[in-house]
Order: structure tokens, then C-alpha cells, then sequence
């Protein structure tokens, strides 16, 4: 079987294309000019230079392929244009999967994010059913990924096999960039995370994530959306996990949320008077932490067989993976 992966070179991306390879597929993997390659590096992957812009490179990439894993996105809260986000997430979404149409690709499964579903006003764990508009979107890169999501969805209602998967937040081995999430741990061991917000969030193990998106190639059904995820904890659980795997002291001090909005405008106030400066949140990350962002993956246990590491292991190896490379002691 032969795959191509967008994202490649990215968290989950990364893990997809290592997953394929255990498995014994061959894989191919779109790698932007410029970008780091470090998940790719030692692995036998063909890179195919070019971007979700470029839809001759997207066609060189899957001609011949059996599989299309769409992981690529543009993901972040700041410094980036509301029109860069449609380009990239949304139409940069049908350009691969017309691609894949145009090749006649066995199935495409592609990477949404559970930003795009509603969250329930009483705090239970939002399902794939759970409903959410455009409207309810806080962010660029929320609108786009809702928007890019109803795309794939037209593509599956067409004929092409496409299974849509959910990721929650994921942890665990390979997190170069650090993302988001991965930032909090990596500011936690260094000794830089000095209080949190009340919040939740839905904690998987990256290597579950990526094993989910081959099960929802191999049983997935297709113009589906399966949750990919883990335990939901607190913010606060999260921490303590932290400490103890760690071995650092735990966060104790709760700030409310409205001085953790005051901050965010002066954060991003200073990111735009010192460009170089990256606000470490934004009004709008504050605003979605105000509910816990719970979430149900029984379906995706259910149907695909989506396995569910423990969140104290997933963290753990984290941990242990951000002091072997460097980024804390």
C-alpha cells in the first residue's frame, strides 16, 4: 500500500507517517521549501516539495497512490490573516481532495479538529453529534477548519471515500515545534508555569491519534467524523499528573479568568509593538478556555477499535521526551 501524507513534518503528521511505516506501507510526504524536516529525517519517506498552494505538487504527490492522510493545516492564534487560514485550510482542503478524486484514490482520510463541534452548556463531553455553527467559531483558525470540514464532507456526499477524524489534544513523542499544549509542558518544567485557569481539556497520546487515522482508513465509514481521543481532565489534573511524572512541584495558584483576559490584550498589545515577540495566549484562547473542552471518543472505540493510553502515560512520555531533546532539564 502506498500513502501520501500532508503534514508530514508536523506533530500528528509526523506520527501518521511513522504508524505507515510500521505497518509496512510506503510513504510519500508533501515537505513546504523551507520547512523543518526533523520528524522526517532517517525515515524512508519521498518527499514531494510543494504546498497545499500548489496543486500540481499535490497531484505529483498522489498520482499512484492508494491512501491520502490530509494532516496539513495551518494551526496557530496569532500572526497570521483570516485570508491566509481559507487559503491554506479551506481551499487548500479541496485542492488535495481533488486531487484524490481526480486519481481515484481507495480512501482519503482527513485531519479536521474538534474545534469545529459544539460544546454543551452543561459541561458534558461533546460528541460528534453535538451541534455547531460558524457563528459559534472564535477564531480564524476555527472558522476555517469548520469551513474546511464542511468540504470534505461535499467531497464524500460526491463518491470520494473520505473519513473525517477528530483529534482531541494530543501529547507524547516528536513535538518539535512545541505546540500549544506541548508549550505548557515545556514552560512547566522549566519552571515558567506559575498558575492556571479553571479549564478541561481532552488529553489522547499522539501515537493513539496516529494508529486512529490507519483504523479509520482500514473500518472507518465513509463522510463519517470520528472523535479521536483520550481521558478529560482538568487543567489542574493535568498539572498534577505533571508534577508527579516529573518530579517538579505542582502549580498551585488559580487565576480567574478575567485577569487572565486582562493579560492576553497586554500580551498581544506587546506582540505588536515587538513583532518578534509571540503572545503566550490571545483574547480569544482565554475565551475558549471559559468552558472545558470534554470530549466523548466511544464512538471512534467502538467502530475503528481507537485505542486509549492512559493520559498519565501519554504525559509521562512527554516528559521524557522534551528532556532527552533539550527543551528542559
Amino acid at each position: 500500500m502506498r500513502a501520501f501524507v500532508t503534514g508530514g513534518t508536523g506533530f500528528i503528521g509526523g506520527a501518521v507517517v511513522r504508524r505507515l511505516l510500521a505497518a509496512g506501507h510506503q510513504v510519500r510526504a508533501l515537505v513546504r521549501p523551507g520547512a523543518d524536516t526533523r520528524q522526517l529525517d532517517g525515515l524512508p519517506v519521498q518527499r514531494v516539495m510543494g504546498d497545499l498552494r500548489d496543486i500540481e505538487s499535490l497531484r505529483k504527490g498522489i498520482t499512484g497512490c492508494d491512501q491520502v492522510f490530509h494532516v496539513a493545516a495551518l494551526y496557530c492564534y496569532w500572526g497570521h490573516r483570516w485570508e491566509e487560514f481559507y487559503d491554506i485550510n479551506v481551499e487548500g482542503t479541496r485542492r488535495v481532495l481533488q486531487a484524490a478524486w481526480d486519481e481515484g484514490v481507495q480512501r482519503v482520510v482527513y485531519t479536521s479538529s474538534v474545534a469545529v463541534l459544539g460544546i454543551p452548556e452543561d459541561g458534558s463531553p461533546a460528541t460528534e453529534e453535538t451541534p455547531s455553527t460558524l457563528e459559534e467559531m472564535i477564531s480564524d483558525y476555527k472558522r476555517s477548519k469548520f469551513l474546511a470540514e464542511e468540504v470534505a464532507r461535499e467531497f464524500a456526499q460526491r463518491g470520494l471515500p473520505v473519513v473525517i477524524v477528530n483529534p482531541t489534544t494530543p501529547v507524547g513523542v516528536g513535538d518539535h515545534k512545541p505546540t500549544p499544549t506541548g508549550k505548557i509542558i515545556v514552560d512547566f518544567l522549566n519552571g515558567r508555569l506559575f498558575a492556571y485557569v479553571d479549564t478541561g481539556l481532552n488529553i489522547v497520546d499522539v501515537e493513539d491519534v496516529a494508529t486512529g487515522h490507519l483504523l479509520a482508513a482500514e473500518r472507518g465509514r465513509v463522510g463519517e467524523r470520528y472523535i479521536l481521543g483520550g481521558e478529560n481532565l482538568t487543567l489542574k489534573q493535568i498539572l498534577d499528573i505533571l508534577a508527579e511524572v516529573s518530579g517538579r512541584p505542582p502549580v498551585r495558584l488559580r487565576i480567574p479568568h478575567v485577569l487572565a483576559l486582562a493579560w492576553a490584550y497586554v500580551d498581544v498589545t506587546l506582540a505588536r509593538i515587538y513583532p518578534r515577540h509571540v503572545p503566550a495566549a490571545t483574547p480569544e484562547t482565554v475565551r475558549l478556555a471559559r468552558k472545558p473542552m470534554y470530549f466523548d471518543a466511544s464512538k471512534a472505540v467502538r467502530e475503528l477499535g481507537f485505542p486509549q493510553t492512559p493520559a498519565r502515560e501519554a504525559l509521562r512520555k512527554a516528559v521524557e521526551w522534551y528532556r532527552a531533546h533539550g527543551y528542559a532539564p
